[in-house]
């Protein structure tokens, strides 16, 4: 039995969750601390936070330390999300924090952040399963932004960001200095193009039947006021839109004893309401789905899950697998040519695991290194890889740090052009140096792995690779000419070669 405490530093909330976690009994939550603390109205209104406003948190976080203490916690992961991953001094303010509470605040990147949601949502088990078996959406509304993932048929299929936070869209509002009439008319303003970019993009004639729906307002309302017929049940949207008109036809000071809860959240209710209505109508949902997690859920999930203490129902990294195939889809990757180098690629990748010393998470991403090696021709194909490389770092890959994203775009970027050592990387990367070699072992495998398909026309029905003294023998088993394998393939073995110090040889095998 462990027990472990999740804290998030979010924008308008400061919240840690303590739990019990056994491989016998899984996971527990005991105790639920939380603190209003609106670390976006600086982040979004100023690009920075405050010393009083940190000075406040501090003070937070330092009871925390006491409850921590309490409880007898033996770990804890603390995560700061989009208000201090966007501020001007998130460095010093991480700093201030470390030194005055003993907490170390990791920051999440947007992909991260959604990520572990969505764990956290895979972990209510059956329920999540069978409503994504159908068309659904995930919408998962922050302060600063929302994302929205697209499953169908179990897979996810797309996922997109929106600078649409609810506290974004207040900021905006109070800064117009309008009443609360207005709102509705001017959040539909704000959203509405978003929203139909979205459509256009993503929709198209997809179904969506369901909406899952992760936030802090309307969750905590639905399941408090519990207008399904069991807590945890699916509402349909005729009932949501019913009983969420009673927003429009009540006082903000009535609606503050209706619902028990601060005026200021009832502002932000109302936002998130109006919000999710463009949504809906967008997508033509008809049932919603508030499963109540948050954040502090999917770090304790995913703590256990990596320390091997509750075992995972769903396959994640088969998201982000299809995830990185859905992009190359999007802008004209060979699926063909594709499917081939991955084959080739992790076959070199295994065969070199005493020498690379990677785990599954390094195979991950030359994996989707390999489903995204051509995405860039859709911009040109004789930049190539700087043009690959944009695309990938500018498009949402959910489940990879900012870090693993970098590291896959360089990948690409480098399989098509001159390898960059360190000090020059450097000067435009700030990459550490553990980040650059995996980026350069990773090259060398793609590198001769596209070798071998030079032709594009995947020559070879079977490849098999052994690792014998100094060489990597490469055996193709095929009846066709590889005279322009063989030919391109030393400037390849080169490099490969100087990663790693194992020279790779081709030898065909012809079949009867």
């Amino acid at each position: 039995m462990k027990t472990f405490a999740a804290i998030d530093v979010g924008s308008f909330e400061l919240s840690m969750k303590i739990f019990e976690i056994s491989s016998k009994t899984g996971m527990r939550e005991i105790d639920h601390i939380r603190h209003h603390i609106d670390l976006g109205m600086d982040t979004y209104a100023e690009g920075k936070i405050t010393y009083a406003r940190v000075d406040e948190l501090c003070r937070y976080l330092n009871e925390f330390t006491q409850i921590m203490k309490t409880y007898k916690v033996s770990e804890y992961k603390a995560y700061g999300t989009s208000a201090i991953r966007e501020t001007e001094n998130t460095t010093i303010i991480l700093d201030q924090i470390r030194q005055r509470t003993g907490i170390s605040v990791e920051v999440l990147s947007n992909s991260e952040q959604r990520f572990l949601d969505y764990k956290s949502i895979a972990f209510m088990g059956e329920a999540f399963n069978r409503i994504i078996e159908k068309g659904t959406a995930i919408v998962d509304i922050g302060g600063g932004s929302i994302q929205i993932s697209l499953f169908d048929k179990d897979t996810l299929i797309a996922t997109q960001n929106l600078r649409l936070g609810v506290l974004r869209l207040r900021d905006y509002l109070y800064h117009l200095d309008v009443g609360r009439p207005q709102y509705e008319t001017l959040i539909d303003e704000l959203v509405s193009s978003q929203l139909s970019v979205f459509r256009k993009l993503y929709l198209k004639d997809k179904q969506i039947e369901n909406i899952i729906i992760v936030d802090d307002y309307i969750s905590a309302l639905l399941r408090k006021k519990n207008i399904a017929e069991r807590v945890g049940d699916q509402v349909d949207v005729k009932t949501f839109d019913k009983f969420m008109k009673l927003l429009k036809e009540r006082t903000l000071q009535e609606l503050t004893r209706l619902f028990d809860m601060p005026e200021e959240n009832v502002i932000l209710l109302f936002i998130t309401y109006v919000l999710m209505t463009r949504i809906i109508q967008t997508m033509g949902a008809k049932l919603l789905w508030v499963p109540g997690v948050t954040l502090c859920d999917g770090i304790a999930y995913e703590y256990a899950q990596n320390n091997k203490i509750v075992l995972p129902e769903h396959d994640f990294e088969q998201d982000i697998i299809a995830c990185a195939q859905n992009i190359s889809k999007r802008y004209m990757g060979s699926r063909k040519r594709g499917e081939t180098l991955e084959r080739i690629a992790l076959t070199i990748f295994d065969s070199m695991k005493r020498i690379h010393g990677f785990g599954e998470r390094e195979r991950l991403l030359l994996q989707i290194a390999t489903l995204l090696h051509d995405c860039g021709k859709y911009i040109s194909m004789v930049n190539l890889g700087e043009c690959s490389y944009s695309i990938i770092v500018a498009t949402e890959i959910i489940g990879l740090s900012h870090v693993e994203q970098e590291i896959v775009a360089n990948v690409v970027k480098y399989n098509h052009l001159e390898f960059e050592y360190y000090d020059e990387m450097g000067r435009v990367s700030t990459l550490d140096r553990e980040s650059y070699l995996k980026i350069a072992k990773l090259t060398a495998i793609l590198r001769v792995a596209n070798g071998l398909d030079r032709s594009h026309k995947q020559k070879f029905k079977d490849v098999k690779t052994r690792l014998r003294d100094n060489e990597l023998i490469i055996t193709v088993e095929t009846n066709e000419d590889i005279t322009l394998e063989k030919g391109m393939f030393s400037h390849r073995a080169e490099f490969f070669e100087e990663v790693y110090s194992v020279r790779p040889v081709i030898k065909q095998k012809r079949t009867l």
